[in-house]
């Protein structure tokens, strides 16, 4: 771009000309060089976009505790325009970073400090808001390294964020009283009283969801459980939630995980469908089930097709992530994404993502991000 005829224009032509595109074309441009991602960056650029751009929905991936990504980019998938893009995290002044959730066009992630005084195989860890579109960040109050590696975080938007673990949740918040013991700055700690480690939590307008395993040490057992954030006091009181109706719902599914719907009032539970009662039962493809949290009854959504399952079979395990309406499934060897997505209309599809970035003997583990210019601290 340095010897390129946009280095003649004006800036203020140069934001004309990128204004019309749409975000995920701007998104695209602003890895092209380091002068148009400046220029695309610029403060006066965002408050020309900011009325008429759109959330921009995206699958995002993250790395694992134990492969802390060194390369301060963020990779998400476009699944409008069928296209993976990459957004510039080298704006955050940290060592490694592990984006984890995000939440009102905000990204979420674990980060090493520059100059941390832990060693490497240990480095303190800080958790930092930020929008990759407009370079801001913000880094909240210090927790020690064990909730990164134990903690389950949710967020809503700025002011409620939560670290969940199986004994103690932690809740951010601007206010708290210095005179309680387990007071932590800006940062309010309860009991979390779950009876085992929370799986795939989720967290819809003021309340969590989360799944338990309380079966025995040689079987499995999963149930569903509630909790309020605003009855919050002390303890974080949970209510499990069954009909008889549902029957043996959790007994047909392996390794069922909860993903959050587009709706405040739907949650979706895939699993692998078990052909039969056994222990050691095989599935026979992988189920999406749809929970409606007014009537609590239970519909199917989605069920994968056996020549996509076939590609599942011969791992021992599959991660789901996602939200709103897709779904998005990985296992080892495989190579690349299934995607389920739900339209407005009722229906369903099925789809294969190419090109994952990085190696497709991995495990990719992800979230739903919604790029927002308008998204702030």
């Amino acid at each position: 771009m340095e010897s390129s005829p946009f280095n003649n224009l004006p800036q203020d032509t140069l934001h004309q000309i990128f204004c019309h595109l749409p975000l995920r074309q701007i998104a695209a441009a602003k890895c092209v060089c380091k002068a148009l991602r400046a220029a695309l960056s610029s403060a006066s650029f965002h408050h020309l976009l900011r009325s008429q751009s759109r959330p921009l929905p995206l699958l995002a991936l993250k790395t694992s505790h134990r492969h802390v990504s060194t390369l301060l980019t963020l990779h998400a998938f476009d699944p409008t325009a069928n296209q993976w893009l990459k957004f510039s995290l080298s704006f955050l002044p940290f060592a490694g970073l592990h984006p984890i959730t995000s939440s009102d066009g905000l990204l979420y992630l674990w980060a090493s400090a520059a100059h941390s005084s832990r060693t490497p195989q240990n480095p303190q860890k800080a958790l930092v808001v930020c929008n990759p579109l407009t370079g801001h960040f913000k880094t909240l109050p210090q927790l020690g390294s064990a909730w990164s590696r134990h903690g389950a975080v949710l967020a809503g938007s700025l002011s409620v964020v939560l670290v969940l673990t199986e004994l103690a949740v932690l809740y951010y918040s601007e206010n708290g009283n210095p005179n309680d013991d387990d007071f932590i700055p800006n940062w309010l700690k309860f009991s979390s009283n779950l009876p085992s480690k929370p799986r795939s939590p989720v967290l819809i307008s003021d309340f969590i969801l989360t799944l338990c395993d309380v079966g025995s040490p040689w079987r499995s057992q999963w149930a569903m459980f509630k909790g309020r954030i605003v009855d919050t006091d002390k303890a974080m009181q949970w209510v499990r939630l069954e009909r008889r109706e549902w029957g043996d719902i959790f007994d047909i599914l392996k390794r069922p995980r909860l993903v959050k719907a587009g709706s405040d009032r739907k949650v979706y539970m895939v699993g692998g469908l078990k052909s039969s009662y056994a222990l050691q039962s095989a599935c026979t493809t992988i189920l999406i089930l749809r929970l409606d949290l007014d009537t609590l009854e239970w519909e199917e959504a989605g069920r994968m097709p056996l020549e996509m399952y076939r590609c599942f079979v011969e791992s021992s395990k599959f991660k789901v992530f996602g939200g709103g309406n897709r779904v998005c499934f990985s296992a080892k060897r495989v190579g690349r994404l299934a995607l389920w997505e739900e339209f407005g209309d009722g229906k369903n599809a099925w789809r294969w993502v190419d090109g994952v970035p990085g190696s497709g003997d991995v495990l990719c583990r992800g979230f739903v991000f919604e790029a927002r210019l308008d998204a702030v601290l």
